[in-house]
């Protein structure tokens, strides 16, 4: 259910982010259609095979592709890699969790948009990503400002009153990044805002255990 009613977003449905204390946001999927203010503290440190991971429409996957980088998004929405492709972009439908092709030898992945939330488990998903670069290469995520609190949150997708399966979803502060990165297998080398999103890139700093 969750996977339809995103699909309906990305077609111009109005659906909402739903909070397991009842609150609820609009899932904003339009402005992932477009250029985004700040997309360039990201895009610029592409300069070789990058993963992008949970792509969506493929904004930054076919904006690298226009500028001659090799880029592959992934998506676990068919629509989402649809658009993807259609916009002119390669995209794979797979979880990042699946299996990958060219684990190992990614020089950047993106974990763009909120992304390194994705599975309630931050932690588990850098080590997995940690697999996928090569070493020497580079993730590069977006994180909240300073002074959230990092947290894991039980949310669902509405649309009206249909409503998709609870799933975990985490958020990761700037606070935070570092430490989490350490114990990833990651050195931060660097975190900074633009535009007034915040970003973080990691480092692969070591073989995982």
């Amino acid at each position: 259910m969750m996977g339809e009613i995103y699909a309906e977003a990305l077609s111009g449905a109005t659906v909402e982010v739903e909070h397991a204390d009842g609150t609820c946001r609009p899932l904003n999927v339009a402005s992932w259609f477009e250029p985004i203010d700040g997309d360039e503290a990201m895009l610029s440190r592409c300069t070789g095979p990058t993963l992008d991971i949970g792509s969506g429409p493929g904004r930054l996957t076919v904006a690298l592709s226009h500028r001659g980088v090799h880029a592959l998004g992934i998506d676990i929405a068919p629509r989402a890699v649809h658009l993807t492709r259609r916009a002119g972009g390669y995209a794979l439908l797979r979880s990042v969790f699946d299996v990958i092709p060219r684990t190992g030898s990614w020089q950047t992945a993106l974990l763009a948009d909120g992304n390194i939330g994705i599975g309630g488990h931050p932690r588990v998903l850098l080590r997995r990503v940690r697999e996928l670069v090569r070493p020497g290469g580079e993730v590069v995520t977006e994180v909240e400002p300073p002074g959230v609190t990092s947290r894991v949150d039980r949310v669902r997708l509405r649309r009206a009153d249909i409503a998709g399966d609870w799933f975990a979803w985490a958020v990761v502060s700037a606070d935070d990044i570092g430490r989490l990165a350490e114990s990833s297998g990651f050195d931060l080398a660097e975190s900074w805002q633009e535009q007034g999103r915040w970003f973080a890139a990691l480092h692969p700093a070591r073989p995982l255990g």
